[in-house]
């Protein structure tokens, strides 16, 4: 079984709520993660503790046989918490499995600087991959990253055109 870690810092030009927001958002993870679709299973507010939800990412995750070809990651979210005084936020959610099981979590904070707002992002992904040998965990850590760094660049840019 491989055990993969990595962390992101990621900076974006945005309010850190405006970033918390659309993080927190899990369907709205298909217009910036390419290749894939999100099911929420969750009646009510699918960022509340005990909220689940799962993302395919893949070829084609939108089709039966897409899903066949996609990586299956079933979550369930264990804490989210945003305070407007202070402009910092975290969310953490539970891999279920049956492919990742483990944790993600992140972090946002608001930068205010005299002309702008920034914030600052790190996310952390601390998983196991039961049919993959610890060989390949430090190559599945490189593309976690790249990955996730390449998705927070679309985020930005999504965001840039909110503001």
């Amino acid at each position: 079984m491989a055990h993969v870690e990595f962390d992101l810092e990621y900076f974006f030009d945005a309010p850190a709520r405006t970033v918390f927001d659309e993080l927190v958002d899990w369907k709205g993870h298909e217009a910036w993660i390419p290749s894939t679709m999100v099911d929420i299973h969750t009646d009510g507010d699918p960022t509340a503790p005990g909220a689940t939800f799962t993302a395919w990412t893949g070829v084609a995750p939108h089709t039966s046989i897409g899903r066949k070809l996609s990586l299956q990651d079933a979550m369930t979210v264990e804490s989210t918490e945003f305070d407007d005084a202070t402009g910092a936020g975290s969310c953490k959610v539970v891999k279920v499995g049956p492919v990742l099981t483990g944790w993600a979590s992140f972090t946002v904070e608001e930068l205010r600087g005299e002309n702008s707002t920034r914030t600052r992002m790190h996310w952390i992904e601390d998983v196991h991959v039961p049919y993959a040998p610890q060989l390949f965990a430090p190559l599945f850590a490189v593309i976690g990253k790249n990955g996730f760094r390449f998705a927070m660049s679309r985020l930005s840019k999504i965001l840039s055109n909110i503001g």
